[in-house]
């Protein structure tokens, strides 16, 4: 098996080791998905990397690719599961932003009835020429080397 970062503090990383029991639904090399023990809704699920990696922009690219793999089959199922034909797939970075485990992890969130993420979108308005230089700072420097 491979060797990832870990943290002994971590709750995740914990629950990696299997020192700390889970409800699992999916596991790979890279990857762990388990029910969250205090759901918002019936299914609500975690997928974390297997590595300690606190936000998502330290994930390497092939971690981040391996999520990105499994997040389509894991809401299929679970969805399924639970009979829900809506729900949200959430990735939170930093405490500011509502992280509250230090330990990349997406929750996949089913709506069922009026059990699920309830969001408030304060949605405001794009400056075009602001938006012009932020896409070209931002293009040029993730464009891949």
């Amino acid at each position: 098996s491979m060797s990832h970062p870990t943290d002994s503090d971590c709750i995740f990383c914990k629950i990696v080791a299997g020192t700390i029991p889970c409800h699992r639904l999916y596991e790979d090399d890279q990857v762990l998905s388990f029910l969250d023990v205090a759901p918002l809704s019936r299914g609500h699920a975690l997928v974390i990397p297997k590595g300690h990696w606190v936000t998502v922009d330290q994930l390497p690219d092939e971690v981040g690719a391996a999520i990105g793999a499994v997040l389509p089959r894991l809401s299929r199922e679970v969805c399924k599961a639970v009979g829900a034909s809506a729900w949200n797939i959430l990735q939170n970075n930093g405490k500011a932003a509502h992280q509250a485990v230090g330990h990349v992890h997406f929750h996949i969130i089913p709506r069922t009835g009026d059990a699920g993420l309830g969001i408030h979108w304060p949605a405001g308005q794009v400056d075009r020429d602001d938006a012009a230089k932020l896409a070209k700072t931002i293009s040029t420097a993730t464009a891949k080397k």
